[in-house]
């Protein structure tokens, strides 16, 4: 076992998401603390291996049927790549692809697995802090003297951290064989709607904590009233009261703008990741331990009806 700490590289349709540039930035800081070098796992991308130049090193698998996320091959491919570098911590995105290649690969290679981690330290052991129920509660577990499996959260670091110029040195590992029982299709992708969030200024975000689907009809007055459009949280979408192309989040879209209005949305990291990055964050919600208050600009923990409805009158009477 090295001290290296391998990075798993998350990209498609020809660049990376910003979570592989977060954990870069990470894997650099925590191999600083193993004295090891920090290593790029890159599979079915070499031809992006150039944007890497934060990184010691990038190791690529190329090969048929690689260039788009197939959990099987992808799996296989990880799995060479961690045999052939011998890592003391391999991070992962803990992302709907990362979880599928965290698992596989914690049981193939028998290395212990923190999941939904917003931080790694290493000294004499390896510990990681994840973030469980929503983000309420804290954890940190002990995972050894390595190696070991960290699966991170999306936005638990910067991405600026794990940018950098330069040419990194490359090596090159074969594509293992696999029987071929999953394949890739085709990516759809959500119908463009009638209204493009990411374009948009101001933005009333809805929760679970809307209630019901005829309540919307409040967050669409005050919406209405501000002249910004009706934004959701997964489980809106889910739910069908909403199309997806209104949902904000890692499973949706990332959007920055002016004003982000979060009623009755609790805060998920998978939502946050998605709306962090607006200007100014303002949050309603009864729940005072909501994760949304810890990225809010300005918070209220109130009923978001009343809110509302006080909001929208206020409007109306200028």
């Amino acid at each position: 076992m090295s001290q290296d700490v391998l990075v798993v590289a998350e990209h498609g349709q020809g660049k990376f998401d910003d979570i592989t540039f977060e954990m870069l930035g990470a894997g650099k800081a925590l191999a600083a603390q193993t004295g090891g070098a920090c290593v790029v796992a890159l599979i079915g991308g070499s031809d992006l291996a150039s944007q890497l130049g934060a990184a010691d090193k990038v190791v690529t698998v190329d090969g048929e049927g690689l260039e788009n996320f197939n959990p099987e091959s992808h799996s296989a491919a990880l799995a060479a790549i961690v045999e052939s570098t011998s890592p003391r911590v391999v991070m992962i995105g803990y992302t709907s692809m990362g979880m599928d290649l965290a698992s596989a690969l914690s049981v193939k290679a028998d290395m212990a697995l923190a999941a939904s981690c917003l931080e790694v330290q290493a000294g004499d052991t390896v510990t990681a802090v994840s973030q469980l129920y929503g983000g309420k509660l804290n954890v940190k577990t002990d995972l050894g003297a390595g190696p070991c499996v960290v699966s991170m959260l999306a936005g638990s670091s910067p991405a600026d951290a794990g940018k950098g110029d330069g040419a990194p040195a490359t090596e090159t590992v074969a594509a293992p064989a696999t029987d071929g029982k999953v394949r890739f299709v085709r990516l759809i992708e959500p119908e463009a709607g009638d209204v493009d969030i990411t374009a948009q200024d101001i933005l009333v975000a809805i929760g679970r904590g809307i209630g019901t689907k005829d309540d919307i009809e409040v967050a669409e007055e005050l919406a209405e009233e501000l002249d910004a459009a009706i934004a959701a949280s997964r489980p809106i979408v889910d739910s069908g009261w909403l199309p997806k192309n209104r949902q904000v989040g890692k499973s949706g879209v990332k959007v920055t703008p002016k004003v982000y209005i979060a009623l009755g949305i609790s805060g998920a990291p998978e939502h946050i990741e998605g709306m962090k990055g607006a200007a100014t964050i303002i949050a309603i919600n009864t729940d005072k331990n909501a994760p949304i208050f810890n990225v809010a600009h300005y918070g209220m923990v109130e009923d978001l009806f009343d809110v509302c409805e006080e909001l929208t009158e206020e409007l109306q009477d200028r």
